[in-house]
């Protein structure tokens, strides 16, 4: 199983804001609540092995919850599939409107965040011998990355699909083409039911066909020293934050063989730093404070260590679908 590095090196600032994200943040908190301000349900076992969920939390009055066993983290109350999906199409569109901060970063995010997750999806589909594959994308629209992937040239077709509307069920059709890859970028983190979600991807994929999966991890750097206080963690982006043991465990009990297991993240102490300096009564130890306001080369030195052990907060997954019976179980 491979696991990926890489020395890349950008800013905080040029992809992630932390002053337009918390201006998103509010609103994102704010259609938040007003979703659930119907009827709802609670979450009450953890999706990946069905463990009584234990009380972790709350941002901002919402509640989150932790798998007992590997640490994952879940949004306990959620309204019915149809809010929720109504709610990520909102908070899509806002994110890309002139109240949001992604038009502003348009090129930089294509540059920092969108090629090079490109170029990983290419590689490893040249390195397993696929050669135009069909890609099934499952993401709420708009994305960015579909224009992308239809101009790259690396794929026969691009399918489309709604996440919400795949983890639901009501988007299965026993007829539908089966493709050769999927992509789940960050679908995991949002969806209602995110297992339901892999399931159904899975079902649409060839016998060896690959899943590509991206997702921020609770167990990365920035999330355990930050906890609740992490700013980028709020629903409904963020309504699951799987740890990776929690991540890579949903996804060989989909029947998937983990090919790359990788947090190639370069921004946790980045963002620590930036918190810090917008809150500098955050409770972090003293020895962690220590590490965030060394020089520029220690900063280097430990994303590094963060990459090499798996400990960045950032994520990236590819499983292969194996037939009944021969994936691996951890």
């Amino acid at each position: 199983m491979r696991t990926i590095q890489t020395s890349a090196s950008f800013p905080l600032s040029s992809v992630k804001p932390l002053d337009g994200l918390l201006r998103y943040r509010s609103y994102c908190l704010e259609r938040t609540r007003q979703a659930l301000r119907g009827p709802t349900r609670r979450r009450q076992r953890s999706p990946i092995d069905g463990a009584p969920l234990e009380p972790f939390g709350d941002v901002e009055g919402l509640r989150y919850l932790r798998c007992p066993n590997s640490g994952s983290l879940f949004l306990e109350e959620l309204p019915a599939s149809a809010s929720w999906a109504k709610l990520l199409q909102d908070v899509s569109r806002h994110r890309f409107s002139s109240e949001g901060f992604y038009p502003g970063l348009a090129q930089s995010r294509t540059d920092h965040v969108y090629t090079p997750k490109l170029e990983w999806i290419r590689d490893t589909l040249r390195l397993q011998g696929m050669h135009q594959p069909i890609i099934l994308e499952a993401a709420t629209p708009p994305s960015t990355f579909t224009h992308l992937l239809k101009d790259s040239g690396m794929c026969s077709e691009v399918l489309v699909v709604d996440e919400m509307t795949v983890a639901a069920g009501s988007g299965h059709d026993a007829d539908a083409p089966r493709v050769h890859a999927a992509i789940l970028l960050e679908s995991l983190d949002r969806v209602d039911d995110p297992v339901a979600l892999l399931q159904a991807v899975v079902s649409r994929m060839e016998e060896g066909g690959l899943l590509f999966v991206t997702a921020l991890v609770c167990s990365g750097f920035d999330l355990a020293v930050l906890g609740l206080n992490n700013l980028y963690l709020c629903p409904p982006d963020r309504t699951n934050c799987f740890s990776l043991q929690g991540l890579s465990r949903v996804l060989t009990q989909a029947g998937l063989t983990l090919l790359e297991v990788s947090t190639p993240g370069v921004l946790d102490v980045e963002v620590v730093r930036a918190h810090l300096q917008h809150n500098p009564s955050l409770p972090v130890s003293r020895f962690e404070r220590q590490l965030i306001e060394a020089d520029a080369p220690t900063h280097v030195t430990l994303q590094a260590f963060l990459q090499q052990q798996g400990l960045s907060s950032f994520a990236r997954l590819v499983g292969k679908k194996v037939s009944l019976g021969k994936g691996e179980h951890v």
